[in-house]
C-alpha cells in the first residue's frame, strides 16, 4: 500500500467513533429531560432529569434508584457504560413515577 493511500484512510472516523458521537449527541439533545437508565452495574437503575452531559459521562439528578440512600443526589454516569436508556419525548410514552406507597 502507498504511503498516500495509507495516510488517506486515517483522515476518516471508524464506525466506532461515530457512534460515540452520535450516543453523545442524543444525550445532548435531551438535556433538560426526563431519563431512565439500566447499567450491568450497581445500582443498576436510575430514574431522573438530564441535566448536563460532560464529554462521555451524563450527569443525571435522580430521583428513583434501587436504593433509596442514593436517590436525591446527581450521578455522572459513563454514556458507554448504559445498556439501556430511555429519554422521554413529548407525545411519547411517559416514564412512570415509581412510589413505595402503592
Amino acid at each position: 500500500m502507498s504511503q498516500e493511500k495509507a495516510n488517506t484512510e486515517w483522515e476518516y472516523p471508524t464506525v466506532n467513533i461515530i457512534h460515540d458521537q452520535a450516543l453523545i449527541e442524543e444525550f445532548i439533545e435531551g438535556i433538560g429531560k426526563n431519563i431512565f437508565i439500566m447499567t450491568p452495574s450497581f445500582p443498576y437503575i436510575f430514574i431522573g432529569k438530564l441535566v448536563e452531559v460532560i464529554e462521555d459521562q451524563a450527569v443525571v439528578d435522580v430521583k428513583v434508584t434501587t436504593i433509596s440512600e442514593l436517590e436525591n443526589r446527581q450521578w455522572y454516569i459513563h454514556i458507554h457504560q448504559i445498556e439501556v436508556f430511555y429519554i422521554q419525548q413529548k407525545g411519547q410514552p411517559r416514564i412512570p413515577e415509581l412510589r413505595d406507597d402503592f
